[in-house]
């Protein structure tokens, strides 16, 4: 091998792990955000069970 094969394995290794870092995080915000809004969703129908404690518990099946 010639150091110019070497120098360009190098770089594209080095890129790959770039690439491979970026997905990792835009993954991480993604978990975040959903982590958020499942929470954000939960407190809203907390506080609408809350306020209207007689509604959900009970339902009627017509067939």
């Amino acid at each position: 091998m010639d150091t110019m094969s070497i120098a360009t394995m190098s770089v594209g290794m080095s890129n790959q792990k770039v690439a491979q870092d970026m997905g990792t995080s835009v993954l991480k915000m993604a978990m975040g955000s959903a982590e958020s809004t499942a929470d954000m969703l939960n407190s809203v129908m907390a506080e609408q069970h809350a306020a209207q404690p007689y509604l959900g518990s009970n339902f009627d099946i017509i067939a």
